[in-house]
């Protein structure tokens, strides 16, 4: 099945897809070790956006979250495992955010301003957790066919449909995805230097000028 809606035809309904993680999914918990899992990855997560992944250990998750390091390696075998996880963990909660959250980035407004706010939360999120995306990312092939990457092409390529805009739905999609890929983030921002600011104000100028060419 393709991960792109059918190329030209009858209007695009909201995006029906289940929100899918970057790794392997888990398997089933009890209740009481998913709320520990749940648990520790929230500190891992406030550990990442406040020190950045490359200074996030395992033993200081286990000093977060007030648990012993030993508990910390049973539940991800090692740092790799937790940080493996903690990439899917951040993944699926923004992936709900703009397939089922409040608008402008969830249903319920216009398309064009439903992805100009796909991009702006984009950006933010891969500004906290850029390490660990960059990890991911290292082999050149597989990093366009993550489950994730799917969803994120879905969704835009349905959002271009809803805003009227035509061609070639499926390359204009991953040209936006470009913008939004971690690598060139973390280049502008790292690299050249840009501000947060002027990136996410190139994202909305370049949403502007998609939609408005074909109006």
């Amino acid at each position: 099945m393709s991960q792109y809606p059918p190329a030209q035809g009858a209007p695009v309904p909201e995006p029906s897809v289940r929100v899918l993680p970057v790794v392997d999914g888990v398997q089933p918990e009890r209740a009481d070790a998913a709320r520990n899992r749940a648990r520790l990855l929230e500190a891992a997560s406030r550990l990442v956006a406040e020190h950045g992944a490359g200074h996030v250990t395992m033993e200081a998750v286990a000093a977060a979250a007030s648990v012993g390091k030993g508990t910390v390696f049973r539940r991800f075998g090692d740092r790799a495992g937790l940080m493996r996880a903690l990439l899917d963990h951040a993944e699926q909660a923004y992936q709900k955010a703009f397939l089922f959250g409040p608008a402008p980035l969830g249903p319920g407004s216009p398309a064009a301003e439903r992805l100009e706010a796909f991009g702006i939360a984009t950006l933010r999120h891969l500004e906290t957790y850029v390490d660990l995306y960059l990890a991911s990312e290292r082999c050149p092939t597989r990093r366009y066919s993550f489950p994730a990457r799917a969803v994120q092409a879905t969704h835009v390529a349905a959002l271009l449909r809803q805003a009227g805009v035509t061609g070639d739905v499926e390359l204009l999609t991953q040209a936006l995805l470009g913008y939004l890929d971690a690598g060139l983030v973390n280049h502008l921002r790292t690299v050249r230097r840009l501000p947060a600011e002027r990136v996410e104000a190139g994202w909305k100028d370049l949403v502007a000028r998609m939609v408005r060419e074909d109006h």
